[in-house]
C-alpha cells in the first residue's frame, strides 16, 4: 500500500510519470522538430521511479547483457545501492563485486579497471560521475554494453555519449564513448544522497542559460553548429525544477525527480548534436581549468559545485555586454604560448595551443568579427536576452538549492579562481564571452572582481 508521502510525490510527477517524454524518445515516437523525423537515441531502457527496490534484476535481465556480472562501485555507492543490486543480480548469474578505492577518472584507472573487468560479460555501474565515466569508457573501448544505477543526481553525464577522462599528461577532456544500454534511477536512493551532490547536479542544470548564450553567440559570429533541440527537450522540466530549487537542499524526492529528468534530457542532447556545447561552454572551461591546474590549491570540490560558481561568473560577464547597446570591439588575440607552457607545462600547452588556433584572431579576422558585431549587435542582443535568466534569479536558485556561490565557498584561493577565469579559454576551441572579453581588453579587470 502506498504511503501518504508516496502519493504526494507521485502527484507532483509529470502527467504520465517520471519517464514520460523519455520513453517516447527511446521508443522512436518523438519527432525531432529540426528534421521532421522520429528521433533515434542509443539507449534501450531508462527507468526513473520513486523506488526500484525489487525491480533491479528484471531491469538488468531485460537488456540481455550477458551471463557473468560485474557490479562496479566505490565504498559509498556500494553502501547506498551497490550491495542491493549485486544481491539482486545473483538470481541471474555469477556476480563479481568490484569496489574501487577512491577512484579518479583517469587513464591509469581505466587501465586497471579494464583488467579487472576482463572476465565479465555484463558491467553494471552503481554510482555517479567517476564510476559511470570509468565503466562507460572501459566498456566502450572493449565493445561491451553496460548499465548504470544512479546513486546521486550530481551530474548530467549518465546519458551522454562522452566520458570525462584525465589524460596521462593531466589534461581533463571529454572523450567520445558510448551510451549506457540501461539507466536506472531509484529516487528514494538519490534523494537520500548527501545534499551537496544534488546541489552539484542542480548547478549543472543552471548552466543552460549561460551556455545557450555562449553557444548562440558563437554560432552567429563564427558559424559554428547550433541546435535548439536540447533546449526544446528540457525547457518545461527546467522550469519545473527551478520552481523546486529549495527541495534539492531539503532532499525532497519530487525535486530530485525533476532534477534527474533535466539531467537525463540534457544528456540526450549529446546524442542529437554530437557535442556537449548546449550545456558546456565558458562556465565548464573555468571548472576544467581548476581541475587541471589548481594543484595543491584544489579543495577537492565536485565539478558541478565549481560549475555553479562559474555559471554565476559567466552570467555577470555576459550581462556587461547585454546591458550595452554598443557592440563589443575585439582586437587581435593576445595569447603567449610560453606563458601557457609556464602555467600548464609544455605538453598540455602545446596540445591546447593547437586546439584553439581557430579562435586566435589576427588583425584581419578580428576586423571581420567586428564587422559582424556592428551589423548584428541589436538583433543578436535581443536574441541572447531571450535565453538569459536574471543574475539575481540565478543566484537565488543556486542558494536555495544549497550550492556554493563563490570561490571562497569552494575553499579555493581567489587568485587561483581568477587565473581560471582569465586563462581557461586557452584550453578548448569553444568561442565564448570569455574570448570576446579578453579580445576586447576587459577580462583582466572583470576577473579581478571575481572571487
Amino acid at each position: 500500500m502506498e504511503t501518504a508521502s508516496q502519493q504526494n510525490t507521485a502527484a507532483c510527477a509529470p502527467e504520465g510519470g517520471w519517464a514520460v517524454l523519455i520513453d517516447d524518445i527511446l521508443a522512436g515516437n518523438w519527432i525531432n522538430p529540426e528534421t521532421g523525423r522520429p528521433a533515434s537515441v542509443p539507449y534501450e531502457k531508462i527507468a526513473i521511479a520513486e523506488s526500484l527496490d525489487g525491480a533491479e534484476a528484471d531491469l538488468v535481465a531485460s537488456l540481455g547483457l550477458g551471463e557473468r556480472y560485474a557490479v562496479v562501485s566505490d565504498a559509498a555507492t556500494w553502501d547506498a545501492m551497490g550491495g542491493r543490486v549485486a544481491s539482486a543480480l545473483k538470481s541471474l548469474g555469477p556476480v563479481d563485486a568490484v569496489i574501487l578505492d577512491h577512484p579518479h577518472a583517469d587513464m591509469g584507472a581505466v587501465s586497471a579497471l579494464t583488467e579487472r573487468l576482463s572476465g565479465a560479460d555484463a558491467v553494471i555501474a552503481v554510482g555517479s560521475g567517476t564510476i559511470n565515466d570509468l565503466c562507460k569508457f572501459v566498456t566502450g573501448r572493449t565493445n561491451r554494453r553496460y548499465a548504470v544505477f544512479a546513486t546521486a543526481a550530481s551530474m548530467n553525464g549518465y546519458t551522454s555519449t562522452t566520458a570525462s577522462i584525465t589524460l596521462e599528461n593531466g589534461l581533463k577532456v571529454s572523450l567520445p564513448s558510448h551510451a549506457p544500454a540501461g539507466f536506472f534511477v531509484d529516487l528514494a536512493v538519490t534523494a537520500a544522497a548527501p545534499r551537496y551532490l544534488s546541489a552539484a547536479g542542480f548547478a549543472d542544470c543552471l548552466v543552460r542559460s549561460v551556455a545557450q548564450i555562449d553557444w548562440w553567440m558563437s554560432h552567429r559570429l563564427t558559424g559554428s553548429l547550433y541546435s535548439s533541440v536540447p533546449y526544446i527537450l528540457q525547457g518545461a522540466d527546467e522550469r519545473a525544477l527551478n520552481a523546486r530549487a529549495a527541495g534539492i537542499a531539503e532532499g525532497r524526492i519530487e525535486a530530485n525527480g525533476y532534477l534527474h529528468r533535466v539531467l537525463t534530457l540534457c544528456g540526450f542532447g549529446v546524442s542529437f548534436t554530437g557535442m556537449s556545447n548546449h550545456g558546456s561552454m565558458g562556465e565548464h572551461q573555468i571548472s576544467h581549468y581548476i581541475d587541471c591546474f589548481a594543484g595543491e590549491n584544489h579543495p577537492g570540490t565536485l565539478h558541478g559545485q565549481q560549475v555553479g560558481v562559474a555559471t554565476l561568473t559567466m552570467a555577470r560577464l555576459q550581462r556587461i555586454f547585454l546591458d550595452s547597446d554598443k557592440p563589443p570591439v575585439v582586437r587581435p588575440t593576445k595569447i603567449d604560448p610560453s606563458e601557457m607552457a609556464r602555467r600548464m607545462g609544455d605538453d598540455i600547452a602545446a596540445q591546447c595551443y593547437a586546439e584553439i588556433q581557430p579562435k586566435i584572431f589576427d588583425a584581419a579576422s578580428a576586423g571581420e568579427i567586428n564587422e559582424k558585431l556592428s551589423e548584428l549587435w541589436p538583433t543578436l542582443r535581443r536574441e541572447l536576452e531571450a535565453f538569459a535568466l536574471p543574475v539575481a534569479e540565478m543566484e537565488r536558485l543556486l542558494r536555495d538549492a544549497g550550492g556554493p556561490m563563490t570561490a571562497a565557498d569552494l575553499g579555493l584561493p581567489a587568485d587561483t579562481y581568477r587565473e581560471a577565469v582569465l586563462h581557461c579559454r586557452e584550453m578548448r576551441n569553444r568561442y565564448t564571452f570569455l574570448d570576446i572579453a579578453a579580445d576586447a581588453g576587459i577580462l583582466d579587470d572583470f576577473a579581478a572582481g571575481e572571487a
